[in-house]
């Protein structure tokens, strides 16, 4: 632990003696930051968090849920509720799956146990990013980006059956971290959500700047490489890079693995909405590393399917 606080900490000071000699550089980056998450995350993500949070509040959730019961509770061991979860998570992209996740276990309608196993399959990305600036954009064939979804989402599905004995005894947490709240007014509802959001800008701006410190590193590797290399930090950097550099059939496969995965950015923006449970780091991040590998093989084989291999 204490090598681990020494590299964090030189590599904070290598960041910020990089900001004091290249500042330009530094508020350009912060600002493309502000700008992606203003352009991309906040008017698609932010509608979903306010909305979504409204029906787990007014107990509609829970009705049009039933029918899910048995084929959620048998498959994952997770509650009815789940299903609504893991749909608007596929919908929305994240982190909203996470945040609904942790609203439910704060909220006292799901446990700790059933939250730690729906954070195994409700943590994914959406369609919007995956066909439509994956897919279309980056690699200029929306059925390379529906090839994507498909491994993505099913990847999720046996993920969420690979973790579905997780019981929350085994990483106890104080009772007192579980509040239900007896009231929510739409004041609360709104603060909630714009807090929420605006964490997820955060940092999504500091890790452009993280990026940007890493790439004489990332210059070393080969294109193909470094690439990858971003996608580890950061998704829509790594798949842009990938995109550009690699053959059509192992970009969707680079892909799969990064969006899969979430990039670390995108486990913070996570791990900051699962805090309300405690959920785990290294949980949470071996949850997503799973879930990349099982995306993977998936889209290895759509497509040998589809003619593409």
């Amino acid at each position: 632990m204490k090598n681990y606080k020494i590299l964090l900490s030189i590599f904070v000071v290598y960041i910020l003696i990089n900001m004091i000699i290249f500042p330009s550089l530094y508020i350009g980056q912060t600002l493309a930051g502000l700008n992606a998450w203003a352009m991309n995350v906040l008017p698609s993500v932010l509608p979903f968090m306010f909305f979504t949070k409204i029906l787990s509040e007014l107990g509609t959730v829970e009705k049009f849920s039933g029918v899910f019961a048995r084929p959620m509770q048998k498959f994952f061991k997770a509650p009815a509720i789940s299903s609504y979860v893991f749909l608007m998570s596929i919908v929305s992209g994240y982190p909203v799956g996470a945040k609904m996740t942790a609203d439910l276990y704060q909220s006292g309608k799901i446990s700790r146990s059933e939250a730690l196993r729906m954070c195994s399959f409700c943590s994914t990305s959406g369609p919007m990013f995956i066909i439509g600036a994956v897919g279309a954009g980056m690699l200029g064939n929306s059925k390379l980006g529906y090839i994507i979804f498909l491994s993505h989402i099913l990847g999720a599905f046996l993920n969420g059956f690979l973790y579905r004995n997780i019981k929350a005894r085994d990483i106890e947490i104080s009772p007192a971290n579980n509040i239900t709240k007896n009231k929510t007014d739409i004041n609360t509802i709104v603060v909630d959500s714009a807090l929420s959001i605006i964490s997820v800008g955060v940092i999504i701006a500091i890790f452009f700047c993280v990026i940007t410190s890493l790439s004489p590193l990332f210059n070393l590797f080969p294109p193909q490489v470094s690439g990858l290399l971003s996608g580890v930090v950061e998704i829509t950097k790594g798949c842009t890079d990938i995109a550009s550099t690699l053959p059509a059939n192992f970009a969707v496969m680079s892909a799969t693995f990064i969006i899969s995965f979430g990039g670390i950015s995108t486990l913070l923006q996570s791990l900051t909405m699962l805090s309300k449970l405690n959920m785990p780091v290294g949980l949470f991040a071996l949850q997503k590393f799973s879930h990349a590998l099982l995306a993977t093989i998936i889209s290895v084989l759509l497509l040998f399917l589809s003619g593409l291999f």
